[in-house]
């Protein structure tokens, strides 16, 4: 899923390309990407593009007469750029947005289809949208640590729920996590005051440090090739290789559809988190210790 380092860049460019265009079209390939009935699809033809600015994970478009056109990707969604009249993929193709500069292709590519969009006017309904989220590069360490700690849960869980703090999901939680050297599983009300900080410098430095990471790569390309894994990430996606600080293996633990992963020697002191799954089968044979996979 983009989140926010993908999402800035994205808005980057958008804006480039949008800003004070005219929306003429929306071709809709997919019955269930449109969530909302009033306004009408209609109602935003023919109008200016004021900007365009991130909700949590989603992307809005400003357009005149306070009007927003909010675009989710969830997991598998992506924009692409093409010329003016592009034509909608056949498969992955969800809608196209027909503006006087071009056009924006937005693709799913999961059986799956869980991206959305909503047409609303007004910014009280906008709102309505907001799951609440604080954004972490606008805060200082008082709120933040306020905020994290104002339900005790696990970091992981605290980090991605967007109703907690905006725009950070599980690809780049894990790389939050190893700079700070916390394990994904510790609860929130039980770090120190010396855990919060770094915790907090850490989501700062994380999130900046891709975010100009992404840019640089984009350039001046519209960013088509959105993933959540790179290369260069430490941990996220990093199952069974070395870690980048101490060489010891990645781990990795799977529940529901998302995982987390992590060194265990900078993260738990060596303790091996269980796997729901694999350590209600292995019972007493589940690895407990670092040493123990040796």
């Amino acid at each position: 899923m983009p989140e926010l380092p993908d999402l800035t860049v994205y808005l980057e460019h958008l804006s480039a390309r949008l800003k004070g265009a005219t929306l003429t079209s929306i071709r809709l390939n997919s019955p269930f990407l449109l969530r909302t009935v009033t306004p009408t699809v209609e109602d935003l033809l023919g109008r200016e593009v004021l900007g365009v600015r991130r909700l949590a994970k989603q992307v809005v478009m400003v357009l005149t007469g306070d009007y927003f056109l909010v675009i989710h990707l969830m997991v598998a969604g992506r924009f692409r750029w093409t010329e003016p009249g592009a034509k909608v993929p056949a498969r992955a193709g969800l809608a196209a947005f027909d503006f006087s500069t071009g056009t924006l292709i937005l693709t799913e590519a999961s059986k799956k289809k869980r991206a959305s969009l909503r047409l609303v006017q007004g910014e009280s309904a906008l709102a309505e949208l907001d799951p609440g989220g604080l954004e972490v590069l606008d805060v200082d360490l008082t709120t933040f640590s306020q905020r994290l700690q104002a339900a005790n849960h696990t970091l992981k869980r605290a980090l991605t729920d967007q109703r907690v703090f905006a725009g950070i999901g599980n690809a780049y939680s894990d790389e939050i996590l190893l700079s700070a050297g916390l394990s994904p599983f510790k609860l929130s009300r039980s770090l120190s005051e010396d855990q919060l900080e770094r915790l907090y410098r850490a989501c700062r430095e994380v999130l900046t440090l891709w975010t100009v990471r992404l840019s640089a790569q984009a350039g001046d390309k519209f960013p088509n090739k959105v993933t959540a894994f790179h290369p260069q990430m430490a941990v996220h996606g990093k199952y069974r290789q070395p870690c980048p600080n101490c060489g010891a293996p990645v781990q990795r633990i799977v529940y529901a559809e998302n995982e987390a992963n992590y060194c265990a020697h900078c993260q738990t002191g060596g303790r091996l988190l269980a796997d729901r799954s694999l350590s209600r089968l292995l019972k007493d044979n589940w690895p407990k210790r670092l040493e123990d996979l040796e």
